[in-house]
């Protein structure tokens, strides 16, 4: 560390070591004799000891006072989400929807900011900084010898000589500061997986095709264009003297890949409320869902981009193969695990006789989601797309076979967890704008970000849709695209992303973008989705049967032994609801003619054979599979299921069937 360096030794040290004392005794004349000599030793004995017990006396009171900070900092949280859980109230009994719950949440995390930052008073831990001139790097663990006693220390990261004396002494605003961990391994899994679990399948496959279009196209076209962009207002700051170190155009790929994450929580709010056209609405949470798990992998193949040679930053084809061989392996690794998850919970689901006991079966639903995002991760996948495909494989197999109370609970539970994590990140993105302790604000690359988003957004929104409409009987029209354009939030994904690095200037300045960009799209956007329906002419009041109006549908058609997802056989009741002359009945030819071949493939298959194994309900798999393999077929179908007359299904039929 050069000498103007200073090393920050904070809070996460095992002991903190009291400064050097010097004991100064008195020179005692030799005539005084062996008494004096015995009587001085004891004295020093003595004041040893008294300086142990101080320094003992002296941590405890840190770690009290450090438990107490803990509990101060959680509790602002608490009363954080407390405040913005009133205020939704209000809003909804006042039928307020200028601002969304999220936004509300970064408003209360901004004030609480404000008031940590400057009216607190600014306490320190620290006894001085040392210099270390004769090494040229940090570590990031130190054991020091003081006086023959050796303590921890732990590297919290590097500070500017400027900051030694401001914000960075204060040990509140340290501790309201979140590992970024904490966002991917606690936070992120219950927002991502509640994602899939409550996927309405029936528009969701409706649109299949136009989704996946816009979800890995449309991302890795929004990347490149706003990273190219980037790059540009990165050579202009240069030229203008506002860049103080190093940005690569791999940084600004990286920013591109990030900020391409779309998050409109607040526009799906709005149209669920107001109940907008469900094909739009499918179309923006499908591409929002799924565009999350192809940004996070593409950010990640981006940092793993190194070309051969002095020039790390060079274009190398060979590198950019490789990279792109990287994106392929860890998201289709990452979506395998997370299925084989889902599979795995099926299986256990079925052929145990846990519904009987709806805690436990909770509990290892629970369980196995969850640790789901950790095994990803842990074999160096991708725990955002696993636990998305585990939600949805879940939500499509799993759930078929829990306890009526199980299901319900399930539900509940990952939707109050979806509601307090990411209302907690909003907080959290209020409150860092004044914490966080090293932003880097550049005018120029803010505005040039703005403009860059704006453009990436409108280059693959709108000439995907051009190509899409080729091919749809449903066409994508004019004012679903704007929609569309207008909606592009980022959100939680672009802000934990972005977080998730700040050790260079690059990064820091990304990550204080980003959350500008953050505050801009649901405050502004978000507040102006009511009056853009409006003006767009988009058909509000589209009424969808309500989940009680299901829950009665599938207590009527859906038996045991039945698919869930097949239609409900016609009679006098439900010929009007659901296979009727008038509307319904052209919603649901429409849906039958207009589901993705590649999903009417895949639904032969999956009712045919992966129902019956994975489930209570479908054919016997005697009828499907052949005849040799009579006793597996006997051993993997369900005995409810021959209890039950099946009607046959034609071949590459669509799916109509009531969401859940």
């Amino acid at each position: 560390m050069e000498p103007g360096d200073a090393a920050r030794l904070g809070p996460g040290r095992a002991a903190r070591a009291p400064p050097p004392r010097l004991l100064l005794l008195p020179l005692l004349p030799l005539l005084l004799g062996r008494g004096l000599r015995v009587a001085a030793s004891a004295s020093s004995g003595a004041a040893a000891e008294d300086s142990s017990a101080m320094e003992e006396l002296a941590t405890e009171k840190e770690a009290e006072e450090s438990h107490r900070q803990d509990s101060v900092s959680l509790l602002t949280f608490i009363l954080l989400l407390t405040l913005t859980i009133l205020t939704i109230w209000l809003f909804k009994h006042r039928r307020v929807r200028f601002l969304h719950e999220t936004g509300l949440a970064m408003i209360y995390g901004l004030i609480v900011g404000v008031i940590l930052r400057y009216g607190t008073p600014a306490t320190s831990g620290h006894d001085k900084s040392l210099s270390c001139t004769q090494e040229d790097r940090a570590f990031s663990t130190l054991l020091v010898n003081v006086s023959g006693k050796f303590f921890e220390y732990t590297l919290k990261g590097e500070i500017s000589p400027g900051k030694i004396n401001s914000v960075e002494q204060n040990d509140m605003l340290r501790k309201v500061t979140f590992d970024p961990e904490v966002f991917f391994n606690i936070l992120l899994p219950p927002i991502i997986f509640h994602a899939g679990y409550s996927l309405k399948k029936r528009h969701f496959f409706r649109n299949l095709g136009s989704i996946l279009a816009y979800a890995f196209l449309g991302t890795a076209v929004s990347c490149f264009i706003i990273g190219n962009l980037m790059y540009g207002v990165v050579k202009l700051m240069k030229l203008v003297g506002q860049l103080s170190d190093k940005f690569y155009y791999t940084d600004c790929l990286f920013f591109g890949a990030i900020i391409s994450a779309t998050d409109p929580v607040t526009v799906l709010a709005i149209f669920n409320e107001l109940h907008a056209d469900v094909d739009l609405y499918a179309l923006l949470f499908g591409e929002s869902v799924l565009n999350d798990a192809v940004a996070i992998v593409l950010s990640s193949s981006i940092v793993a981009y190194q070309p051969a040679g002095l020039n790390t930053h060079a274009f190398d084809a060979a590198a950019f193969f490789k990279s792109v061989g990287i994106f392929l392996g860890i998201f289709s690794g990452s979506f395998t695990m997370g299925a084989v998850t889902g599979v795995v919970t099926a299986l256990v689901t079925k052929f145990t006789k846990l519904h009987c006991f709806p805690l436990l079966e909770t509990a290892l639903f629970f369980l196995m989601s969850w640790s789901t995002f950790l095994l990803a991760e842990a074999c160096g996948f991708t725990g955002v797309v696993a636990v998305l495909f585990c939600g949805i494989t879940q939500a499509h197999y799993t759930y078929n076979n829990l306890s009526v109370e199980s299901r319900s609970r399930t539900k509940q539970l990952f939707e109050v967890l979806h509601f307090l994590a990411e209302n907690f990140i909003f907080s959290y993105m209020g409150l860092a704008l004044f914490t966080f302790q090293k932003h880097v604000f550049s005018p120029v690359f803010i505005i040039g970000a703005f403009v860059a988003i704006f453009l990436g957004r409108a280059a693959h929104i709108y000439p995907l849709s051009f190509f899409l409409n080729l091919g749809r009987r449903h066409k994508i029209g004019w004012n679903f695209q704007h929609m569309m354009m207008f909606s592009g939030l980022r959100g939680a994904m672009a802000f934990a992303l972005a977080i998730r690095d700040t050790a260079s200037y690059a990064r820091q300045m990304m990550f204080t973008t980003t959350l500008l960009i953050v505050f801009f799209t649901v405050w502004v956007i978000g507040g102006g989705t009511t009056p853009m329906l409006s003006w767009l002419n988009i058909r509000v009041g589209v009424e969808e049967p309500s989940e009680e109006d299901q829950n009665e549908l599938r207590r009527q058609y859906i038996r045991v032994g039945v698919d869930p997802d097949q239609d409900p056989p016609p009679n006098n009741d439900s010929f009007q609801v659901l296979q009727g002359d008038g509307p319904d009945s052209a919603r649901g030819n429409r849906t039958k003619q207009e589901s993705a071949w590649l999903f009417r493939l895949w639904y032969s298959f999956d009712h045919n054979y992966l129902k019956p194994i994975l489930t209570h309900s479908g054919p016997p798999l005697t009828t499907t599979l052949p005849a040799w393999c009579g006793l597996l077929a006997r051993c993997l179908t369900s005995p409810q299921v021959y209890d039950v007359e099946y009607p046959p299904r034609k071949q590459g039929s669509a799916v109509h069937d009531v969401d859940r």
